[in-house]
């Protein structure tokens, strides 16, 4: 069973992004951590200095003796302290660790605090502190940060300053702060997931399509279309998408039409063949007439041939097996003998001719396959040409070094919507064969593919129901004469 895109995709976010959130969060609480920490061990510092004040002023000397006396006068102002700064309280001591003061519930005056808990360090200053987290007696299980001052006078210890403040308060800071911080990151991820969610839908839905036309394309089915949504990447792929299918839709009509036409046109001739040639063997035709029968079964051959050759051509261009040779040769002269050939057709249609060219005209082409592309141009113009219509041969020098040739004719034209498609394979816009009766819609799409590889195009203007012009152009080289020899040298 295998993951869809969708799914991988949602799970790749999903994981890059947790580990995001996870990363963000420790280390947004390890910093509001650090940030809590140093505040609390900064005001401790500063409640000890204030204190200290209270009880040695600068350049003052006290005893061991009058420390304790220094205590007792300062006990409300120190108290004051402690009410001002509501999550600290303040333990006084003598040097020995014996409590002078205390605003901290459970450690009463005389008790003694083991000093040997503490680790005193020494500033540049010289003063001793120290920082620690520790119950300060046994029989309390509170457990406080403690910032402690020791206090000297002639170079003796007096006593010591301990500011504390409860862990327990800072622990539910801290607390309070991770979780305030899971609960954003969580809520932060859930949003993400529906926001993921719905992007990654709507990125995939037009996919998710594309996958069942496929298979329905697979059957040979090629009606389906994807929906399109915006106008961003994905819709432009689903635009190309729809546009590829309704070329495969078309493609699957003109081959049908083509294996119809083809079918039509194949057993036409092969009937009228065998009915001649089954007549003459029985003697149903008398033998005066075999000649004359014999020269239609011929042209029904000729016809077939023709058709068949055309199939090969059309494999040989797009298998690019094709050759083209290369030569200088007179198109005017090209389009007079091939307007002459149609001589038959266009006196029996009484259409009016027009021949506008120069008396020689050379380019450098493939002769066989310029005179096959006139050739096939003059024919549809012909076929098509409305009784007593005008045909316009015109050959015509350009600005850039090129002629334009075109053909134009008076009569059904091309309707608008058929276009697009004249020069596709099998593409036949006489879809009623009214006209086009021996057609089988592979003459424009020969020309064009011959033009092209001339590297140049093969376009088309047309009113229906009134006129239609083919016009391509070639590059032109200096005149010759008959034994190849430029006349201009």
């Amino acid at each position: 069973m295998y993951k869809s895109v969708s799914t991988k995709y949602f799970m790749a976010v999903m994981l890059i992004l947790g580990i995001s959130i996870v990363m963000l969060s420790s280390i947004f609480t390890a910093k509001i951590h650090e940030y809590t920490v140093d505040d609390s061990d900064e005001r401790l510092r500063k409640t000890c200095a204030t204190v200290a004040q209270m009880l040695v002023q600068p350049d003052a000397d006290i005893s061991k003796e009058h420390f304790g006396a220094a205590v007792w006068q300062a006990q409300n102002t120190i108290k004051g302290v402690v009410m001002i700064n509501t999550d600290q309280n303040i333990i006084v001591t003598d040097a020995s660790g014996a409590v002078l003061l205390s605003t901290v519930e459970g450690v009463k005056k005389d008790a003694d605090i083991d000093l040997s808990a503490f680790e005193f360090y020494t500033d540049e200053e010289g003063e001793r502190f120290l920082f620690s987290i520790l119950s300060l007696l046994p029989d309390t299980s509170e457990k406080y940060r403690i910032y402690a001052k020791s206090l000297t006078s002639r170079e003796e210890t007096v006593g010591y300053i301990m500011a504390l403040k409860s862990t327990t308060k800072l622990d539910e800071i801290l607390s309070v702060t991770s979780r305030a911080v899971i609960m954003g990151s969580l809520l932060m991820i859930l949003a993400a997931v529906v926001a993921i969610y719905f992007i990654t839908e709507r990125m995939m839905r037009p996919l998710r399509s594309m996958t069942k036309a496929t298979k329905r394309y697979a059957k040979g089915d090629f009606s389906a279309r994807v929906e399109v949504w915006g106008d961003d990447e994905i819709a432009e792929l689903g635009i190309a998408f729809n546009q590829m299918a309704q070329a495969l839709d078309n493609l699957e009509k003109m081959r049908a039409s083509f294996l119809q036409s083809v079918s039509h046109d194949l057993r036409t001739p092969m009937t009228v063949i065998a009915g001649f040639i089954d007549n003459i063997n029985s003697g149903v035709i008398p033998p005066d007439m075999h000649r004359h029968y014999l020269e239609i079964v011929s042209n029904e051959v000729k016809r077939l041939s023709r058709m068949v050759n055309t199939l090969l051509d059309v494999s040989r261009l797009e298998s690019g097996d094709k050759k083209y040779n290369f030569t200088d040769f007179d198109i005017a002269e090209m389009a007079r003998l091939i307007l002459i050939s149609f001589e038959k057709p266009i006196e029996e249609k009484k259409i009016e001719v027009e021949f506008i060219a120069e008396d020689s005209i050379f380019v450098h082409a493939d002769e066989d396959s310029i005179h096959r592309v006139i050739y096939n141009l003059c024919h549809n113009a012909i076929k098509f040409s409305a009784e007593g219509g005008l045909l316009r041969i015109k050959l015509e020098r350009t600005k850039d070094e090129k002629v334009s040739v075109s053909v134009y004719n008076e009569g059904q034209g091309i309707a608008a919507e058929d276009l697009p498609y004249v020069f596709d394979r099998f593409y036949k816009s006489d879809k009623s064969r009214g006209l086009d009766k021996t057609g089988v819609g592979l003459g424009l799409y020969i020309s064009k593919t011959m033009i092209d590889a001339h590297g140049e195009t093969l376009c088309v203007k047309s009113e229906e129901g009134k006129n239609c012009e083919f016009a391509f152009s070639l590059k032109t080289v200096a005149p010759h004469d008959k034994n190849g020899k430029n006349l201009l040298q």
